[in-house]
């Protein structure tokens, strides 16, 4: 076997096929590639430039949905559970979807590989719609705990599927601006959805607020399948699809379930949100309180998680399952691994500055409602702009890796300004601050996205889905993990730096304001202005326990710039993935500026293989 690198530097070249066969790693059962992305490969060559156009635009319109509804439900949420009575168990409701959220991922994408992008995001649809109505109607924390899960799994369905058709459909050299389609409505939304969630609580209830858009939704969602149906049939006529599996035939012909339990994977899909359930869960809910990770309920899913669950998921993977949902040969390659590795700290890093940031914002540096929502959008803000102006440079430049590792070093220096803008009632402290959160949001333009198209470059386009969702599920690892050292560091130094700090101003009855601020901090602003001793006090001790938790981000983000540089360098084509990606050389043939994939051919040392 040779080990000499390929012209790219990114794999050594073998032959593929007996490679996977010796591994007993073949992913899939009907050849090269599984009926779903057969079938998506099928419909995109009969793309027309219409359809294109259509189908991007209408993924606009859904991310505009579903992003504005995301941003008004949170406080629909903090509403309706108030009316219910349950407002103190809104963890709960976050708990639930968070761990949908990251479980959900892998599942989509091996299932969408299987049944086709098509179907998947109809019942993703469906399922959004569902969780509306159930949310909506509820009159108790179950039903409405209920509803959120069935939203979240449609949710998380529709995200990581216009994500994935983008992928689809875009050459790796224009991807990375389309890849930020479905974050432009956050320009708008950012600052409408205030006023937007502020007019229907006005006129109507928080019933209608969400269930309105059980209604919206899918009526946005209707060109995109639109779209994709209309290519479907001129496929069809052609007779592209005649020898790719029908999903709706292969669920009426009960002697193809148990290739379809293989194909798809159940059991490891259901032993890898087990994982996630188990792992996250604890670290969710028990945050960074000491007494309640002494807590049974606590310790024991981590043990199970980790001695149990993990291990079984691992050796099914790699020992039993005959198409594994996660193939782990791929974690051997660099440029796979090292964007998983950011995505996971780069929202670990985020959530120790932004967790609390809003009551620094309020308390230590005075300010309203609305400006201090507002500077918790600029980094979102910011990431998209700067990054669909460098979505528009690579499409010449044609390589990411040192705007990647430019971004990461911009991240620390963020970090750099965050400790030392971190409280003060001056214009100057106020502005050193937004300048640090734009320079935030200036470097989450520059990696996060550049990063996932890296991935999505680094395999076959069968494999394009499930990295895609490692991916974005890295971030759910990451938020947990953030929101853990966050809540444990907030939780026990800020109670004491409160009690020092009143005793250090000569407040009276220390302890009880201490544990007073501690439990409300909104309610205390609102008793005590800038200028008194018990408000000076609070400030004090806001910016010292902001400096831990900015300090540990910084930490934390160095470990970015690492990541980054461990990254390969490929020139982005106008190929779906890299032709040399996993060891394959697929030659560019005349198409290749088109998107004819029914003549692909694979070069696997020298010789000429036809996929099947």
């Amino acid at each position: 076997m040779s080990t000499m690198k390929d012209s790219q530097g990114l794999y050594p070249e073998r032959p593929v096929r007996e490679e996977l066969e010796r591994q007993g790693d073949t992913e899939t059962a009907f050849g090269d590639k599984s009926p779903g992305v057969k079938r998506i490969e099928a419909i995109t060559s009969c793309f027309t430039a219409w359809h294109r156009w259509v189908l991007l635009i209408s993924v606009f319109l859904v991310a505009y949905s579903y992003g504005l509804d995301g941003t008004v439900r949170y406080t629909y949420q903090a509403i309706a559970l108030s009316e219910l009575g349950t407002s103190s168990q809104i963890s709960t409701v976050t708990v639930v979807r968070s761990i949908v959220a990251a479980a959900a991922q892998p599942a989509y994408a091996k299932i969408s590989d299987y049944f086709g992008r098509t179907s998947i995001l109809f019942i993703s649809v469906l399922l959004y719609a569902l969780g509306t109505v159930v949310q909506a109607t509820a009159d108790n924390l179950s039903a409405f705990s209920g509803g959120a899960m069935l939203y979240q799994f449609g949710y998380t369905g529709v995200q990581l599927l216009v994500e994935v058709l983008i992928a689809d459909v875009t050459s790796l050299r224009s991807r990375l601006f389309f890849s930020y389609i479905p974050a432009m409505p956050f320009l708008i939304n950012a600052w409408v959805s205030g006023d937007i969630a502020s007019a229907v609580i006005e006129t109507t209830t928080w019933g209608w607020g969400i269930g309105m858009w059980a209604i919206i939704f899918p009526i946005m969602a209707i060109p995109l399948f639109y779209s994709l149906i209309d290519a479907e049939i001129r496929a069809k006529r052609l007779g592209l699809l005649q020898e790719i599996p029908s999903p709706v035939r292969t669920l009426a012909q009960p002697s193809l379930w148990t290739e379809i339990f293989w194909q798809v994977d159940i059991v490891g899909l259901v032993l890898l949100a087990a994982t996630f359930a188990l792992i996250l869960l604890p670290f969710t809910l028990a945050g960074g309180t000491g007494n309640i990770w002494k807590a049974a309920h606590i310790i024991a899913p981590l043990v199970i998680g980790f001695v149990v669950a993990l291990p079984a998921f691992v050796i099914w993977e790699t020992k039993i399952a005959k198409h594994p949902a996660i193939p782990f040969r791929l974690f051997k390659h660099r440029t796979i691994l090292a964007p998983i590795v950011i995505a996971m700290l780069l929202n670990t890093a985020w959530y120790t500055q932004g967790d609390y940031l809003y009551y620094t914002l309020t308390l230590a540096f005075d300010r309203d409602v609305t400006s201090a929502t507002r500077v918790q959008n600029i980094y979102s803000f910011c990431s998209v702009v700067v990054g669909i102006a460098l979505g528009l440079v690579i499409r010449y430049v044609r390589r990411l890796k040192w705007f990647i590792v430019s971004g990461t070093l911009l991240f620390v220096l963020a970090f750099g300004l965050l400790i030392r803008f971190r409280g003060g009632y001056s214009v100057s402290d106020f502005a050193g601050l937004v300048a640090a959160e734009v320079v935030l949001g200036i470097a989450g333009g520059l990696f996060p996205y550049p990063t996932q198209v890296m991935i999505q470059s680094a395999v076959q386009h069968e494999r394009t889905a499930i990295v895609t969702s490692l991916y974005l599920a890295s971030y759910s690892i990451g938020s947990a993990l953030g929101n853990t050292i966050a809540a444990a560091i907030w939780n026990n130094s800020l109670p004491k730096h409160l009690y020092t700090a009143m005793g250090r101003y000569n407040v009276t009855d220390a302890a009880t304001l201490a544990a007073a601020v501690f439990a409300d901090p909104v309610g205390f602003i609102a008793e005590y202005s800038p200028g008194t001793s018990e408000r000076e006090a609070a400030s004090d001790a806001y910016r010292e326990v902001q400096r831990y938790l900015t300090i540990t981000g910084i930490s934390i983000s160095s470990l970015l710039v690492i990541a980054s540089l461990c990254l390969d360098n490929p020139r982005l084509g106008d190929q779906q993935s890299l032709p040399n990606a996993e060891g394959f050389t697929t030659p560019v043939s005349s198409k290749e500026r088109g998107n004819d994939h029914s003549e692909a051919q694979a070069t696997v040392d020298g010789k000429q293989i036809r996929a099947e």
